[in-house]
């Protein structure tokens, strides 16, 4: 792998963002002609946002995991669906799960929809976000299940721009605001 202060290795390319390892292909070359055609897997999740009101102040619960470069990444909480859930179903399970917070959905917002590749197949996927009401619970990532988050926090939604690793979250933070300024 190629250091900061050199080139990249012949035939690497530096990793993205929060990515893995890319190869330079060349199109007219015979390594590119012999790149087998990954299969494509669907895979649909769901989170969101679930808010509490701290002395007039909208707080958000957010998790701390590591991307797949084990970088520690502040995201908000989601996850597949599992068996017939819905999104809405699955949003407040896994929320529950990786937060601790059981919530309420008040609104959705939005979808995020993106492609990345693993060794074996090329994942289109989908995840539903929504706005939940916190009904209850303690902060804590002791219950999810895949022992993926590794931290929580309560942070004001205002700061969420800021604190959240991923752009398409932070404007889904940023509807968030609106929707909740809009039930004042």
């Amino acid at each position: 792998m190629s250091s900061a202060a050199g080139p990249p290795e012949p035939g690497r390319v530096p990793s993205p963002p929060g990515g893995h390892p890319l190869r330079l292909v060349r199109p007219h070359s015979a390594t590119s002609a012999a790149l087998p055609s990954l299969p494509v897997v669907d895979e649909t999740s769901a989170g969101g946002l679930v808010v509490r009101r701290v002395e007039g102040v909208a707080q958000a619960a957010i998790i701390a995991r590591r991307n797949r470069a084990g970088r520690l990444e502040w995201c908000l909480p989601k996850g597949h669906l599992e068996g017939t859930e819905t999104p809405e179903e699955a949003a407040v399970r896994e929320i529950a799960e990786e937060t601790g917070i059981l919530g309420s959905i008040i609104a959705p917002l939005g979808v995020i929809d993106y492609w990345f590749s693993g060794d074996d197949r090329r994942v289109h996927k989908v995840v539903h976000h929504f706005l939940l009401r916190a009904l209850g619970g303690a902060l804590t990532v002791d219950r999810d299940p895949d022992q993926e988050a590794e931290d929580a926090a309560w942070i004001p939604l205002a700061n969420l721009p800021v604190r959240l690793s991923y752009p398409n979250e932070r404007r889904l933070a940023e509807a968030a605001l609106e929707a909740l300024a809009e039930q004042v």
